[in-house]
């Protein structure tokens, strides 16, 4: 079991461990955490997606399978969820390039009463979210999307071998102006809450470092709901499950 946050992205580890299989259990542990303490109609889920690509090429394969079909029958064919004769829009106006995110790693707290909302979020940040340009511009569009929805937010940065920081380019996109926080690694806590007629962003940021013990941060859920998140028993519990050489 490890006391402190350990260097995932360098050697030595980074070459005994994967780091991606890492930050997936550590999700699933903080979800577990979460789900202990919640109030009833809250849960928590982990949400990890790697190497998201667009399958253009099935889309293309439908494409030529009706058009084989249209040559060799004349029509359309029907299938098991009816005919397939329909509608075909038009060619696109303009095709530009688009980055979503690659890589996910978060979890995400929902208040079921009225069907799950969302109502809190954890990103964890992965070296591709800091890695280029589109992929940081597509993070931080992220945030801020779910900041002006009132969700709450959590973002984490232990990834050492990307010097980049989400926070401050999150900041100038919302905040131009403030303080930037100046550390390579990183826990910010945001809560979007509107005090005496005014809508303000209240921020608990914590500086990390390797060797270190690692917070407790507080997660503000939408509605005014705040719970403790403990990363280190679940980094913790994450190193012994996943047999981390410490």
């Amino acid at each position: 079991m490890s006391a402190v946050l350990l260097d995932h992205f360098r050697p030595p580890l980074s070459v005994r461990r994967h780091w991606h299989a890492f930050h997936n259990a550590w999700a699933t542990y903080l979800a577990s955490g979460l789900n202990e303490n919640l109030p009833e109609g809250y849960f928590a889920e982990p949400n990890v997606q790697f190497g998201i690509e667009i399958d253009i090429a099935a889309f293309e394969e439908e494409g030529l399978t009706e058009a084989k079909q249209v040559a060799a029958h004349g029509k359309p064919q029907a299938s098991s969820i009816g005919t397939i004769d329909r509608w075909t829009p038009p060619a696109p106006s303009q095709t530009i390039p688009f980055t979503p995110i690659s890589e996910i790693v978060e979890v995400l707290v929902y208040n079921s009463d009225a069907g799950p909302t969302l109502a809190g979020a954890i990103e964890l940040v992965s070296p591709a979210n800091k890695d280029r340009a589109a992929h940081r511009n597509a993070f931080v569009a992220k945030c801020q999307s779910l900041l002006q929805s009132g969700v709450g937010l959590m973002v984490v940065d232990v990834v050492t071998d990307r010097s980049f920081n989400l926070h401050d380019q999150l900041m100038a996109h919302i905040a131009p102006g403030a303080p930037p926080l100046e550390a390579p690694l990183y826990a910010v806590s945001y809560r979007s809450v509107d005090r005496d007629g005014s809508p303000v962003l209240d921020l608990w940021h914590q500086s990390l470092q390797v060797g270190e013990a690692l917070p407790t941060m507080p997660l503000w859920l939408r509605g005014g709901l705040c719970m403790p998140v403990d990363f280190m028993a679940a980094y913790d519990r994450t190193c012994r499950e996943q047999r981390v050489p410490t």
